[in-house]
């Protein structure tokens, strides 16, 4: 019982931990080596938003409950305890996997309005900004000077 606990713990500890220690912007792993354009311009308003949950923080939050709580209880108990585990994770999960964001309505210095969404960046009205896209997506906005 007391083993099955200690390899969840490390299990869930190498799944939940990262190997990258930069601290600067994060890119998708298939568009790294590609070309990207950006514009900039100036912020005209900024609001809070949240993004939700893209399914994995709920799907690893299951995972985990459910592997805890079959440790748990006897017999038909295991299986309710299984199923309790299961379902907090899946909540707890979802919870975590929401992420705060600014909704930004810029104008560039071309002229044209845009709306982006900055992930955890505080940016206000006034500020200075540099979208980079991928694409129609876009992958990066910041303050700049």
């Amino acid at each position: 019982m007391k083993k099955n606990i200690y390899i969840l713990a490390v299990t869930s500890a190498l799944l939940l931990s990262g190997c990258a220690t930069n601290t600067g912007p994060e890119y998708d792993g298939s568009s790294y080596n590609q070309i990207k354009r950006y514009d900039i311009g100036v912020v005209l308003e900024s609001r809070p938003v949240i993004i939700s949950d893209d399914g994995s923080g709920k799907f690893l939050g299951a995972l985990i409950g459910a592997v805890v709580g079959s440790t748990m209880g006897r017999a038909s108990g295991k299986t309710l305890t299984t199923l309790g585990g299961g379902l907090v994770g899946a909540y707890a999960g979802n919870e975590v996997g929401k992420a705060n964001a600014s909704e930004l309505t810029v104008k560039l210095d071309n002229g044209e309005h845009v709306v982006v969404i900055a992930k955890g960046k505080e940016i206000f009205a006034g500020d200075r900004v540099k979208i980079i896209k991928d694409g129609s997506r876009v992958a990066q906005v910041y303050r700049i000077d």
